[in-house]
């Protein structure tokens, strides 16, 4: 008999009159929130405008749900197409199955258009956005747990994920709570990335390639604990493959941006410095205009003036030298 353990919900799904509320649904609308949030403070913080985050958020965030359905999809590709299956099942996001790899990776493409639109570089808003997108992870995690899914071997310990639902091949019982170690991976990575990120001024996209390697690093280790099925080679599971090819990758990029261009970018948004300038011509310009266009008028009539003065002058002088001889 377990005497503590973590209870899995009775469902996952809960309805509001004819609307359907799923748990994994809101647990990835409450990340995405956070995400932006976070982000558009970072933003701001870096020198750019409020709402350019949001803005190319609504590029960014279907392309990562599109990759991230894609990546799932055709690695796990016998839930769907194999004898027995129905394919239409590939489409509904709501059952689970989103591959973070998948997302980013077609993210970044949404992303990047986004940032083309708007003419700011794509490095630097990652940078901003890296540590939302880690505490995003962390709170989406939880849709897993509202499907009971993503947990890993049996265990005993007090903090064991209790599974009662047998649908799909699950067997009840008490497995390590994975999905609960990945979401406190996350949020260690989310905020290594905040401190690392003022510490060392990170920029040029170092930002996030730091939330990369270091998820991957977690992700390794939970990976090798899950017991779900999934596509082997020479021994590991596909995703730990993916891992460490990943970090492999971030930390390349981290190492030889560092060497290329160290520090940060001093400008994120040039709209923000032009308008800035905008502002600054329409508060003093007219002003500055004005007073240079008097001291060009003013300039002619005060060389008339002098000259005027210089001959009264001189007048005055003839006119006394010539009382001086009179009176001599």
């Amino acid at each position: 008999m377990e005497l503590a353990y973590i209870p899995s919900p009775s469902r996952g799904v809960y309805h509001l009159g004819p609307i359907p509320l799923r748990g994994y649904a809101f647990c990835i609308i409450i990340g995405v929130f956070v995400a932006v949030w976070l982000g558009n403070k970072r933003w701001v913080a870096r020198g750019g405008k409020v709402g350019t985050v949001a803005d190319i958020a609504v590029w960014a965030v279907p392309f990562g749900l599109v990759g991230g359905r894609l990546y799932h999809v055709i690695t796990d590709y016998e839930l769907y197409f194999s004898e027995g299956r129905d394919w239409v099942d590939a489409f509904k996001v709501w059952q689970g199955g989103l591959g973070i790899w998948g997302a980013i990776a077609l993210g970044a493409v949404g992303a990047w258009i986004g940032c083309r639109r708007r003419g700011i570089p794509l490095p630097a808003w990652a940078d901003a956005l890296a540590p939302g997108i880690a505490f995003a992870q962390a709170i989406g995690r939880w849709g897993n747990w509202f499907n009971q899914e993503l947990y890993g071997r049996e265990t005993h310990l007090p903090w064991a994920l209790h599974i009662t639902s047998s649908t799909d091949g699950r067997v009840p019982g008490y497995y390590q709570p994975t999905f609960l170690y990945e979401s406190l991976w996350c949020i260690g990575v989310g905020f290594l990335v905040i401190w690392a990120d003022r510490r060392f001024k990170l920029g040029h996209g170092r930002a996030f390639a730091l939330y990369v390697a270091a998820y991957c690093v977690g992700r390794g280790w939970i990976e090798y604990m899950r017991v779900d099925d999934a596509h082997h080679i020479l021994g590991l599971r596909l995703n730990d493959w993916t891992a460490m090819i990943v970090f492999l990758l971030a930390v390349t990029y981290f190492v030889i941006s560092a060497k290329k261009r160290p520090g940060r970018e001093e400008v994120v948004e040039p709209d923000t410095e032009a308008n800035a300038d905008a502002d600054a011509d329409a508060s003093g310009g007219e002003t500055d205009g004005d007073d240079s266009a008097a001291t060009s008028e003013e300039e002619p009539k005060k060389d008339a003036d002098a000259k005027e003065a210089d001959v009264e002058n001189e007048a005055d002088v003839k006119k006394d030298e010539a009382e001086s001889a009179k009176k001599g």
